[in-house]
């Protein structure tokens, strides 16, 4: 089958279209017809050999897809050939053809093309977990985003106002409107002025109740600040750096904050999969009435992956950058 290949780790240049062995399904999983893949951090990360894929996932780039049941294992019950599905990946993506763990799938709703349907699954469950499972966001409390304009934060802005919760988020200047779009009750241009100042003055000094952070390091001391009173603080990457100079360690005892770290990819297949399936019990109907909806910068043809990597590590994109398989 034909494939994107990595000649070596480095830049987007070393992206190709090459062959690779087709993948063969085992007895729980689904051999997909793949048409449409998005990029995640992730994806360039392990383009320049600082993201390993987990034991065992295909070394080809790739963590969700949207597609066709070409094949189905022997023990799978859900899904059967022709079927449309989409869903998260260890890896393996960026092919014509993929497997995925049956029970990983999700049916495609009617109303998403591939592209759509391939935007949706790292993003949203990623929001799902930092939020809903991690940060146990409740209706009437506040979260404070950050990169709202970014593939989770756009996937995460309207999973919070859809639990009726109050939604603040950082973005630069070109991005804010989007976010606004999206549901937002404050955006805040974090280039502007410290995005502590507008958080307390937007709450009158009571904070937010979970803050998602992507930045970590520089954000750190702010994020505790904007913080309430048992207030929840999850960090989904150190895209700012990992080391912070300074920190009174005693805001954490005072306020009772929790401070978490997770990531998605290395969590095991049974964790990957209840958190599918959680998602997809509150979100899939809400995609259907289309009170959900994948966020789409732009689409490429996967034999542009090079410029599609090119544009995401410009940090221009708002929302996901997807690739059309053909």
């Amino acid at each position: 089958m034909r494939a994107i290949l990595v000649k070596q780790p480095g830049g987007p240049e070393q992206l190709i279209l090459g062959e690779y062995e087709q993948p063969l399904p085992g007895p729980t999983e689904l051999l997909v017809k793949v048409h449409a893949t998005a990029l995640n951090r992730a994806d360039t990360l392990q383009r320049q050999g600082k993201y390993p894929p987990p034991k065992g996932a295909s070394p080809i780039l790739g963590l969700e897809i949207a597609g066709v049941v070409e094949e189905a294992g022997i023990n799978c019950k859900r899904f059967k050939k022709g079927d449309k599905v989409f869903g998260l990946l260890p890896g393996g993506g960026y092919a014509e053809y993929a497997t995925i763990d049956e029970a990983m799938a999700m049916p495609m709703p009617d109303n998403l093309n591939f592209e759509e349907a391939a935007a949706i699954p790292e993003v949203f469950l990623t929001a799902w977990q930092a939020l809903i499972w991690l940060g146990k966001l409740q209706a009437g409390e506040r979260a404070l985003i950050h990169a709202g304009a970014s593939g989770v934060g756009t996937a995460a802005i309207q999973l919070a106002r859809a639990h009726k919760a109050e939604v603040l988020v950082t973005a630069s200047e070109t991005k804010i409107q989007a976010c606004l779009n999206l549901g937002a009750h404050k955006a805040i241009n974090y280039k502007e002025v410290p995005f502590e100042d507008e958080v307390l003055a937007y709450t009158n000094n009571e904070g937010v109740d979970v803050i998602v952070d992507f930045i970590a390091g520089p954000y750190f001391n702010q994020n505790l600040d904007c913080l309430r009173l048992d207030g929840r603080l999850v960090i989904l990457a150190s895209l700012g750096g990992g080391k912070v100079e300074e920190v009174d360690l005693r805001k954490i005892l005072s306020k009772r904050l929790q401070v978490m770290g997770s990531t998605l990819r290395s969590r095991t297949k049974d964790y990957q999969i209840k958190l599918t399936e959680d998602m997809s019990r509150f979100a899939l109907p809400l995609f259907k009435e289309g009170k959900l909806k994948p966020v789409i910068d732009s689409v490429y043809s996967w034999e542009d992956a090079a410029e599609a990597h090119r544009y995401m590590e410009s940090n221009k994109n708002i929302g996901k950058i997807v690739l059309r398989v053909e």
